[in-house]
This record gives C-alpha cells, structure tokens and sequence, in this order.
C-alpha cells in the first residue's frame, strides 16, 4: 500500500479498542493486529480503553504495553459505557484514520487495511463494517435485523449493520462529534447530520467468540431505540425547539379552534331553523376540542420557553469547517 502519510499525522492508523473484562483475548489480538499491519507497512497505534474491568484485564495490558511499543491504554474508575470509552479515545487518537473493533476478537483485524483504503484512497468519511454472516444466537440476530431496519427508515443512512464494531473514520469526523450514553450505535447518523455524508459500506468477517460471554442484553435494543428518537429530535431540534413545540402546538390549538367553531355554527344552524340543538358544552366533541386547544397552548409555551433557554444559554455554537484558503 502506498504512503500518504502527512507531516501532520505522525501515526496513519489508530485502533480503538474499549473492553471490559476480556483480558484473555488480549495478548492474541493485539499479536493479530501487529502481524497485520506490520506486514502492510503502516504505522499504528492501539489504543485500549479498559471500562472499569474487574478482572486482570489492566494487568494485562500493562504487561503488554512492556513489549510493544505500539499499546496506549485508559483505564476508567468504574464501568461508563462504550460510548463514553470511544469518545474518550476519540479525543487522544492521532492517526489519520481512526478505527474501532471490538475486543472479543470477534472482529479480524484482517479487515483494517483495507478500512484505512477506503478511508485514504475512495476519500470516505466513514466505512462501517457489515457482519454478513454472523455467528451469534436467532435472540440477537432477529432484534439486530429489526433495529437496523427501524435505523434505516428513520436516517435515510443505507446500512445494513448501524452496531457492529468495526468501523473506520477520517479523523475530522471522529474530532467533530461527540459521542455519549448509548450513542456508539448511531454515529453513522451523528457524522451524517454534521455533514460527514460519505458512508460506505464494507462486509467484514465475523468470528465466533473465543472467550468470555457477551457483555450485552436484550435490553440495549430498548435503549437503542430511545435513543434513537432522543438523538433525532436532538439533532433536528436543538437549536430551533420553537419549531418544533410551536408548530405541534400551533396544530393541536388550531384543531382545537375548528371543532369548537363547527359545534358552534352547528347550533346556531339548528336554532335559526327551529330545530332543537343540543348545548355546546352538552356535547363530548367539546371537551376533546377544549383538551386540543389546553395542549396546543402548553406546547407552544414549552417551545417559548425552551427557545428563551437556548437564547438565554452559554452560546456553544459548534460549527464544523472543512477548510480555510488565505484565512489565518
């Protein structure tokens, strides 16, 4: 593989690996990844964020990083998350490509030269990994299909795997995103909506774990889905609440209006032709009408008020520049 290294990137590849008690995958993955890549003439770092482990999995790297020079490790206090593990690694990557795989050697860091290709040569801003054959159990693989379906439709992004590990990012994304809670499954969409719109799309090979047991439930699919819709309307939202609260508020109200209107108009028709009319009020389609306009009036208030906040608030406008010609 050519050399494209620039002054500015001393290191063209970074590893992030977050682990929690895996320390026994440890010394044969990272021996993987330095026959890998040292056999494809890059340089590279490892960098291993250990999640609040309590087995010796710090130990572990302590003892490798003796050897190998190549080995930067985090150690959390206590267990924070993945995406508080990647995003903390984000933030000391130097490479000019920036990979993440998991450390259950489930991911082939046979894949990693080819990611830092696409990344460097086709000029993508990231490349997520597509576990075509998995070999996990049906009570994984058909909520995973499921999540990545509901993922498609609501981002618009065509992949066909948002949560496996392996991926790889152009530094610029991996600098200009922030990733927390329970993100780290949706930063092809965080990258999207900050305008890193090159995703592609590589199919990776999928080994069957090891050691150890998943570190994952069932439940990190509710909790994918949550967050979900949170980083959606975050990301829409965020600097323009009114737009939201206000215009939800604006329809329940004017729903609200017209009901209460045509009861009105209703009446008023039945009595200029003598007819006998119900009362307004006496009328169950009334209190819907008066629930509609008492709703639309609270969301248009919370949009006014969250709108006061956002303009009230620190300013932390984080506006991403691609680049600058003749500007110091």
């Amino acid at each position: 593989m050519s050399k494209r290294l620039s002054p500015h990137f001393p290191v063209e590849l970074s590893i992030v690996i977050p682990l929690l008690n895996e320390a026994e995958s440890l010394p044969e993955l990272t021996r993987w990844i330095n026959r890998v890549l040292t056999q494809h003439g890059l340089t590279y770092e490892v960098i291993l964020v250990d999640d609040g482990s309590t087995d010796a999995s710090w130990d572990v790297i302590e003892e490798l990083a003796q050897t190998d020079t190549h080995l930067r490790g985090i150690r959390f206090n206590r267990n924070y998350g993945k995406s508080a593990a990647l995003n903390t690694a984000f933030k000391e990557a130097a490479g000019r490509v920036v990979c993440t795989m998991d450390a259950d050697l489930q991911d082939s860091p046979e894949e990693l030269p080819e990611l830092y290709r696409m990344i460097v040569e086709d000029r993508y801003d990231l490349v997520s990994g597509w576990k075509k054959k998995r070999f996990d159990p049906l009570s994984k693989t058909i909520p995973t299909k499921l999540f990545n379906g509901v993922t498609r439709q609501i981002s618009g992004i065509q992949l066909h795997d948002f949560n496996c590990g392996l991926k790889a990012y152009d530094q610029r994304v991996v600098k200009g995103i922030e990733v927390y809670g329970e993100m780290h499954r949706y930063i092809p969409v965080i990258a999207k909506w900050n305008g890193f719109g090159r995703i592609g799309e590589k199919a990776v090979q999928h080994q069957e774990r090891k050691y150890g047991v998943t570190k994952f439930g069932l439940e990190r699919f509710v909790y994918g889905f949550l967050d979900l819709l949170s980083i959606t309307f975050v990301s829409r939202f965020r600097r323009r609440p009114m737009h939201f609260f206000g215009t939800m508020g604006s329809l329940s109200f004017l729903v609200g209006m017209l009901i209460t209107l045509w009861l009105v108009g209703q009446k008023w028709y039945l009595a200029f032709h003598n007819q006998h009319a119900r009362g307004v009020t006496d009328q169950p389609l009334f209190f819907l009408a008066l629930v509609a306009v008492i709703v639309g009036v609270q969301l248009f208030l919370a949009g006014f008020l969250a709108e006061m906040v956002q303009l009230s608030g620190p300013r932390k406008n984080q506006y991403l520049i691609r680049e600058k010609l003749n500007i110091d």
